[in-house]
């Protein structure tokens, strides 16, 4: 990471510009003249877009260039699916509960008609990838007011989810519905440091580091056991190698203490089949593990975004990797960074006076507009994280920029969701088959 991604930050910091002083940008391979993405030394300069035809420019001195304005702008930057019913999770009882237009409060969910299919669906839209426990619960067990509501699914589910209930003044099974779903975005046991200079074991315990040969090549997410999710160029360029010649490592903050038997190698990888290896559109691809990773406090899967959330321009969020802490230091960072950005609107970001017109909606931009604090070569494919008050959610994988910590050229991080629905049928599909699904491209240990 650039220069403000060399401190290590409180979880809420006062002023992010502040506390990170300098911190660039990073990546796996992909920026081009104007972008740069951002993989590991030894493969790209500068962060850019991947052209291979083009050679490298140079970059403009930061002081020349003015600073884009740095006005309002309403329209989210994740935008969340419209909904006329929206749901959550009790966190004590594990009770399903919804909320639904013209019914005040949260109303609590038969257990009529409900499936297995339901309740996985159900976690997804929460933002979890899979569905672990449910159970219809005795409403005889559970504390009840005279005037609570309930919502049961009707008979014929037909529809979408939202056109699948009716609200009830009772349930007839005398059940409701408990839910749990996969556990995810959560850092137990992170230490907090303040003022110190690298990050802790535990704080950023999705972050990995996928590995080609002996060094650090991008950086990637836990999303479950056996499932790694990075950005589609940072592996795309080497698709002839078998899979098993990449090594993920979990739990790693300094890349000293790796040791090569630790590492995970790469059963297959999957790339989403509209990637496009010259706008970085799509730019995501999911690596399933040979042997699935034991979880602990270092080592855990991050949340998915909910599919009602909305995200605005100036929502803080996360970024970590072992990227160039300068864009002109082809060497990445033994120690873990880490860099408070802020979302920035996509029509400023696609402005003129930025990218013009060059992110496609499954991109966003997240940064500073006076540049200083960024992502950089060697980041590619890693985190960007928001917090809600449920968990940390992987909003960003960082994709392509231009040059690193460029005023007007914050980080462009593929927009993780636009993407779910691809994400649950790759992973879906795999857990229940060996086979190869003919709705994705996807490579195994013969053929990458």
């Amino acid at each position: 990471m650039s220069p403000a991604f060399g401190k290590q930050l409180p979880d809420n910091p006062p002023g992010a510009e502040d506390a990170m002083q300098s911190r660039k940008s990073w990546t796996a391979e992909p920026r081009r003249e104007a972008r740069r993405t951002w993989a590991s030394p030894g493969h790209v300069k500068h962060l850019r877009k991947p052209q291979r035809d083009q050679g490298f420019t140079l970059l403009q001195e930061p002081d020349a260039m003015p600073v884009c304005s740095d006005g309002e702008e309403e329209d989210p930057v994740v935008r969340g699916a419209p909904s006329r019913v929206s749901f959550r999770i009790n966190v004590a009882s594990s009770l399903l509960e919804a909320q639904m237009e013209g019914h005040p409060g949260w109303l609590l969910v038969c257990h009529e008609h409900w499936s297995l299919s339901l309740g996985t669906l159900l976690c997804r839209q929460l933002g979890y990838l899979r569905m672990t426990h449910q159970k219809g619960v005795n409403l005889t067990d559970v504390k009840v007011n005279n005037t609570q509501e309930f919502v049961q699914v009707r008979p014929h589910q037909e529809g979408s989810l939202e056109d699948m209930w009716q609200v009830r003044s009772s349930c007839e099974s005398g059940r409701i519905a408990a839910l749990k779903c996969s556990e995810c975005g959560l850092r137990r046991g992170a230490a907090r440091v303040v003022g110190g200079a690298d990050v802790p074991p535990g704080r950023w315990p999705w972050q990995v580091s996928v590995y080609h040969g002996s060094q650090h090549h991008c950086g990637g997410s836990v999303l479950a056991h056996e499932w790694i999710v990075t950005a589609a160029h940072c592996v795309h360029s080497y698709r002839r190698l078998q899979a098993s010649a990449w090594l993920v490592f979990a739990g790693v903050i300094t890349h000293g203490s790796i040791k090569q038997e630790a590492g995970v190698s790469v059963k297959k990888i999957i790339y989403h089949p509209l990637y496009n290896d010259n706008s970085l559109d799509y730019d995501i691809a999911l690596l399933k593990l040979q042997v699935p990773l034991n979880f602990s406090d270092a080592v855990r899967a991050v949340c998915l975004p909910p599919a009602q959330q909305d995200l605005f321009q100036g929502t803080r969020c996360w970024v970590s990797g072992w990227g160039y802490t300068r864009p002109d230091q082809a060497q990445v960072t033994e120690t873990l960074k880490e860099a408070l950005v802020p979302l920035i609107g996509t029509k400023r970001c696609n402005s003129s006076c930025m990218y013009a017109g060059e992110l496609t909606a499954r991109m966003l931009c997240a940064g500073y507009l006076h540049g200083k604090i960024d992502a950089c070569q060697g980041d590619s494919g890693g985190p960007l994280v928001c917090q809600d008050e449920a968990a940390w959610r992987l909003v960003g994988i960082v994709s392509w920029g231009q040059g690193c910590a460029e005023p007007n050229h914050p980080g462009v991080y593929t927009n993780v969701a636009q993407l779910l629905p691809w994400i649950h049928h790759v992973t879906e599909v795999s857990s229940a088959s060996k086979g190869v699904s003919p709705a994705t491209r996807r490579t195994d240990e013969s053929q990458h």
